[in-house]
């Protein structure tokens, strides 16, 4: 029986999977149920041997905007408590970051095509396939850097090297996908009109190679990366996300998503507010209204 889920669409034609993030109205949105059905759908995929390469793609104007902040912030199922327990929260992240990284593990190769944006998770998600496609007018960061996140697929320092790893990550900046490609952090950005095709074109190109070749190729490269140590770095990475969650100043962010709502929080994040050391009182309303050149993402972590 072939995959079927709620958040992700599965399609297989002309020796290529279609693998789609389903929740347009969120703009993708990342949920424990989302992370779950793409680690099913990458199974299901590498199963089907009439198919050779996968593309992930995103339903509606976005690829992916992150964790659904509303879900994990503004409604309090973060698994925040008085007490906080390190391992359980370990083990949750660390199932959605291996949900995510089958993209990477996966035998076959895997292409993400990115519309709009793909930030705070939803970065981590595009990161874990083998090539990623954007759009040139589409944005890629990981905005949670400044508060409340840190990225636990450990993916950008192993692709942009520590520098502009550093860059980013020490700025919640995002870039578009010009910059993207100057900077080696994805193959290739197109107009966005364009962008279907391209990722077509090389799909064929990629899907005339016989599987055993594609396999043998990818698990030599990724072997490079395990001798860096990426899954260690991962384990590190997903532990300190789960402290910036716990942090005085995580709990802050938490306190003024629920108070001000998960787009106010957002906005006063990405637009470089100061995030007070140690937490602080929640900002007024005068304060908020006081916010300017808020970004329309609706972005997670």
């Amino acid at each position: 029986m072939a995959f079927s889920g709620t958040t992700v669409r599965y399609e297989a034609r002309d020796h290529r999977a279609y693998i789609t993030l389903n929740r347009p109205e969120r703009l993708n949105a990342i949920t424990a149920e989302m992370a779950r059905e793409i680690a099913a759908a990458v199974e299901e995929a590498n199963a089907d041997d009439a198919v050779r390469v996968i593309v992930l793609q995103g339903e509606g104007r976005s690829f992916c905007s992150g964790y659904d902040l509303k879900v994990y912030a503004e409604e309090g199922t973060d698994h925040q408590g008085q007490v906080w327990d390190p391992i359980k929260d370990f083990r949750m992240m660390k199932s959605n970051t291996d949900h995510f990284f089958t993209l990477w593990r996966s035998a076959k190769p895997t292409i993400a095509k990115v519309q709009g944006h793909a930030v705070a998770g939803g970065s981590d998600i595009a990161l874990s396939c083998d090539l990623v496609v954007m759009a040139e007018d589409a944005r890629i960061g990981y905005m949670p850097a400044r508060v409340w996140g840190c990225p636990t697929t450990a993916m950008w320092v192993y692709r942009l090297g520590a520098e502009r790893a550093k860059r980013m990550l020490l700025t919640g900046d995002t870039i578009d996908g010009v910059q993207a490609k100057e900077w080696g952090l994805v193959i290739d950005a197109v107009p966005a009109d364009e962008l279907d095709d391209a990722v077509e074109a090389l799909v064929d190109r990629m899907a005339g190679v016989p599987i055993n070749q594609l396999v043998m190729q990818k698990m030599m490269i990724n072997q490079a990366f395990d001798n860096m140590g990426l899954q260690s770095t991962q384990n590190m990475a997903i532990l300190f996300d789960g402290i910036t969650r716990h942090s005085p100043e995580g709990r802050w962010f938490v306190d003024f998503a629920r108070e001000h709502g998960f787009g106010a929080a957002v906005r006063w994040r990405d637009t470089g507010r100061f995030i007070p050391d140690g937490g602080g009182p929640i900002p007024g309303p005068g304060d908020i209204a006081a916010m300017n050149g808020a970004h329309d993402t609706e972005a997670g972590r």
